[in-house]
């Protein structure tokens, strides 16, 4: 198998108001608009978000669960600032800000934002990142 990731999928609890949260609130543009599924292109990887039970079931696993699911989204910024003004422009939209921007134990700078099925993302400044031409992080 290469190395490449290309698609996430997001299973929610309801399609049009994730939908409106990813596009209206986060201000992405939907790709290739399609019925009862919603594509974001998000650098060269794929954010989908697809109902939870129709995911579920695909897969066979059970659509139920509490708590923590294990898996983090993130956004890296290019400064501590750039972390306040996107944290600063989703409180006064009303997202849900779990953790405050804060310097963090590796040396960076970090916050969480929840989407409304509750999934976190962090918006980081990591100094020790570096940013390819097409706004990508850029590893060995």
């Amino acid at each position: 198998m290469n190395q490449h990731l290309h698609i996430i999928t997001l299973g929610v609890k309801d399609l049009e108001a994730s939908k409106k949260f990813y596009a209206d609130t986060l201000g992405w543009k939907i790709s290739n608009p399609q019925e009862g599924i919603a594509f974001f292109q998000a650098g060269g990887v794929v954010l989908a978000l697809y109902p939870r039970e129709s995911l579920a079931e695909d897969a066979l696993v059970s659509p139920e669960g509490s708590g923590f699911s294990g898996i983090t989204l993130a956004y890296n910024a290019r400064s501590e600032s750039e972390v306040d003004e996107i944290i600063s422009d989703l409180k006064s939209k009303g997202v849900k800000i779990v953790k405050e921007p804060t310097k963090v134990f590796w040396g960076g700078y970090s916050s969480y934002f929840a989407d409304p099925d509750d999934y976190r993302w962090e918006v980081a400044y990591n100094p020790f990142f570096e940013f390819a031409e097409n706004g990508n992080l850029k590893f060995d």
